[in-house]
């Protein structure tokens, strides 16, 4: 009788064993809501690994390595290309490096127009496009004549070693002319600022590729609040079940390889119970033979004490149950205490340990004060230096401003951004945000404040300065950001003079398929896009007029605005009006060679253009931020010759151009994250 039983029960854990395996992975396939990709930070869909595949449309391979340096690639069919950055879930994008292409087309390697760009395939998911800008170019037969209109120009460069003569124009168009259809055709990512006679000035090696997904994906995360997935077969199919994250999969993996011990367990032993029942059961009869005659002989008296021993069972076991009811009770408790550690996705401090970190906010810590709040030096116990913001006033701009900074850092990872270690809670009686401590000052204290030093700050150092710069503001527009408070005080300088962009206090998101965000001005005097001050229409351009007037301070090492004799000068219009009758050595800061080194002169001529082209006051003739990116960068590395510019702008420099000083804007002011005043930290914390 009793192995009937042993049996029942080990088909019965058997079966709860499969039952809890089939729980433990549900059909979200195991994909984290997001991922950590070693200097990208924390990656989530449409980007996966290449060991998760169904989870996203863009594997990224490399995310292991948590070295800063260390490269992350994807491959486009067999090609391999570098990742320099990312966009966001707003603005889903991968910001590609063809290195290979680099290095050809600064050989003007004809087989640099052999082929096209090749794409991922196309998924349920989604696809994916180059952006912003391809040009189509048409190959022909040098020996032959073409009948074409005066819009295209002709490349013959490759004629003697490919026998082709290239075709192509600035408009670009998906239909060839008749005249052209013969030839073969290749489309490659340009970058239209620099385009001229010449492929191999425009065609760019860094790229970017949208990432556009499908209605199904749109519909599924938009309407039904669920996941784009992908089932075994490929097909698409849209999760309810929410997405797990990565402990969740670890200990689900560790449900899986003790259940399938226990199995093992189990049956190698099955022998052994089976076994020792048998002899349980002799026993167990002997005893009950042995105890029959006893029960027989029971007396009233052990009847009631046997009742009692009962009563006092149940009020030991009430007890019991009980006790587990507070515990689970103070279980919960503390999961939900717990779960308010996280506050948008960024730890969250108590006042008290930031109080204790500053020294409670000793003043001779301040690094910084503007008109919502004051920044001090601070160290945590973990040992981390890091720099506190405190909020005047707890107000609702004050929250607001709080929550945005917050909100906006937390959806950024780039090595030129100042990073974002956590902050108190919204419902703290002071709201305090805690970043990295940048211990050099800041790039303003560098050129004209109190750490500006003769030959401190060399132009090749400048140059970098103006290149990282324009690389981390080209991420922010790339991600759907405007900073609206771009000057050189709020560019911060580590001890290599490496830059990180700081205070987004007053940033904005700026939505798809506008082309404005209407909204009362703000920013700093002198750095204010006069476009957006006199129509209310915040732009992308309006960041590129601020950092065309660091440009100009990083030629000069002149403040934005600063007084002669007893007229206050505003820079941009001093440097516009300079370049117009290129009087250059009137503008340049004389310690950086400009007379002594014709290298030198022609970079920072070649920048001053670029910072006259950035300052226009009609926004269409300005440049976008990524397109000075890669000017700057070209200027940078030397290869980039100065002429070009000029043809670009044919006659531009001649044109009237008119700037002005605003006498009062919406100054949403804000402290920066630097140590203008304290320049090291203090001997004891």
């Amino acid at each position: 009788m009793v192995l009937p039983v042993y049996f029942f029960f080990f088909f019965f854990f058997s079966l709860l064993a499969d039952h809890m395996l089939v729980l433990s992975s549900d059909s979200s396939g195991e994909c984290p809501p997001s991922f950590h990709c070693g200097n990208l930070g924390n990656l989530s869909f449409p980007y996966t690994t290449p060991q998760r595949n169904h989870c996203g449309m863009l594997p990224i391979h490399g995310c292991e390595d948590e070295h800063p340096n260390g490269q992350k690639t994807v491959y486009f069919g067999k090609e391999q290309f570098q990742v320099t950055g990312v966009g966001n879930m707003f603005n889903p994008a991968v910001f590609i490096r063809d290195t290979d292409l680099q290095k050809r087309l600064e050989k003007d390697d004809c087989d640099v127009l052999c082929c096209n760009i090749t794409l991922p395939t196309s998924s349920p998911l989604g696809y994916f496009a180059i952006g912003p800008t391809i040009i189509t170019m048409y190959k022909c037969n040098s020996s032959l004549y073409y009948n074409v209109s005066s819009q295209f120009l002709n490349y013959t460069g490759c004629a003697k070693s490919n026998h082709e003569t290239i075709f192509f124009r600035s408009q670009d168009q998906d239909h060839p002319p008749p005249s052209l259809a013969t030839c073969s055709r290749v489309q490659l990512p340009v970058n239209m600022m620099t385009f001229s006679p010449d492929p191999f000035t425009f065609i760019a090696s860094d790229f970017t590729v949208n990432v556009k997904l499908s209605d199904d994906c749109i519909r599924c995360s938009d309407d039904n609040m669920g996941l784009c997935r992908l089932n075994s077969t490929g097909g698409f199919y849209c999760s309810k079940f929410k997405a797990k994250d990565e402990a969740e999969i670890k200990h689900q993996k560790k449900v899986r390889a003790w259940m399938l011990a226990f199995r093992i367990g189990f049956g190698l032993g099955l022998g052994l119970l089976i076994l020792a029942l048998v002899l349980i059961i002799r026993l167990y009869k002997q005893k009950q033979s042995a105890l029959s005659d006893v029960r027989l002989r029971s007396t009233n008296k052990q009847k009631h004490r046997s009742l009692k021993s009962q009563n006092q069972s149940r009020s030991i076991e009430s007890d019991n149950t009980h006790s587990r009811s507070n515990e689970h009770h103070n279980t919960h408790s503390n999961a939900i205490q717990e779960s308010r550690n996280i506050y948008f996705g960024v730890p969250v401090f108590s006042y008290e340990e930031l109080e204790e970190a500053t020294n409670k906010f000793d003043q001779s810590r301040q690094l910084g004060r503007g008109g919502f709040g004051t920044v001090y030096y601070g160290k945590l116990k973990d040992g981390r230096e890091v720099a506190v913001k405190r909020l005047f006033e707890r107000n609702y701009r004050g929250v607001q401003q709080f929550i945005n900074e917050v909100q906006i850092l937390t959806r950024l990872r780039h090595r030129n951004l100042v990073s974002l270690y956590g902050c108190t809670s919204c419902s703290s009686h002071e709201l305090l945000l805690v970043y990295e401590y940048i211990s050099n000052g800041t790039l303003g204290c560098h050129l004209h404040g109190n750490l500006a030093k003769q030959g401190s700050l060399p132009w090749s150092v400048r140059m970098r300065i103006a290149t990282e710069t324009a690389n981390a503001l080209s991420y922010l527009h790339a991600c759907g950001v405007i900073h609206r408070d771009v000057k050189s005080s709020n560019l911060l300088l580590d001890h290599h003079f490496c830059v990180k962009v700081a205070d987004f206090g007053i940033s904005r998101l700026f939505p798809k398929l506008v082309s404005h965000v209407s909204t009362c001005p703000a920013g700093s005097p002198g750095y204010l896009d006069p476009e957006y001050y006199q129509f209310c229409q915040l732009t992308e351009k309006s960041d590129v007029y601020s950092f065309g007037v660091v440009l100009i301070e990083l030629i000069s090492s002149k403040p934005a605005i600063f007084m002669r004799a007893t007229d206050k000068i505003n820079l941009a219009n001093m440097a516009v009006k300079k370049i117009q009758r290129s009087a250059f050595s009137e503008l340049v800061d004389p310690s950086l060679g400009f007379e002594s080194d014709d290298k030198v002169r022609e970079m920072i001529m070649s920048v001053a253009k670029l910072a006259f082209r950035c300052v226009q006051r009609d926004v269409e003739l300005r440049p976008s931020m990524g397109e000075v990116m890669e000017f700057l960068q070209k200027i940078e590395n030397g290869n980039y010759d100065i002429k070009h510019l000029e043809f670009l702008g044919a006659g531009f420099l001649n044109r009237e151009i008119y700037t002005f000083l605003p006498t009062s804007i919406h100054r949403d002011e804000d402290a920066s994250l630097n140590n203008s005043e304290l320049q090291h930290p203090p001997p004891t914390v």
